[in-house]
């Protein structure tokens, strides 16, 4: 199976800059209730995955920094400490279940690493389970 058929496409998805200040981000994460969200380059291409612990951490290791203060803070200068590898829409789906182990979510892009979704671990485990449902009907 294509990896496009459990897209959701980025018109769907919830991401933010690396030119967002973390008050940006940190607006936007509470506001849709998410713990990581993808970031992308002004040309849309997929750069990583800010988490909630990178801000903590970028919070508590910079001296004089407070959340009043964070509209200064640039997300490109917020270490990212997990790295989400995203996979290409050409991809099966198969091939991506150990991704989802270990992330909520899968970034999909495209061959020019233009960021155009998410497949979601649900999606994944949905999958999983139809086919072990099918082998153990016959």
């Amino acid at each position: 199976m294509n990896v496009a058929f459990f897209l959701i496409p980025k018109s769907e998805v919830t991401y933010v800059y690396e030119h967002w200040t973390m008050r940006q981000a940190i607006e936007k994460m509470e506001y849709h209730r998410y713990a990581a969200v993808p970031i992308l380059d002004k040309n849309g291409h997929y750069l990583g995955t800010l988490t909630e612990g990178d801000l903590l951490w970028k919070l508590k290791n910079s001296e004089y920094l407070d959340f009043q203060h964070t509209h200064k803070v640039m997300l490109r200068d917020v270490s990212l400490h997990t790295k989400y590898e995203p996979i290409s829409v050409n991809s099966e789906i198969e091939n991506i279940v150990n991704t989802s182990l270990n992330q909520n979510f899968v970034p999909v892009v495209d061959d020019y690493g233009v960021f155009i979704g998410i497949i979601r671990r649900r999606e994944i485990i949905e999958l999983l389970s139809n086919l072990l449902e099918n082998q153990i009907k016959t």
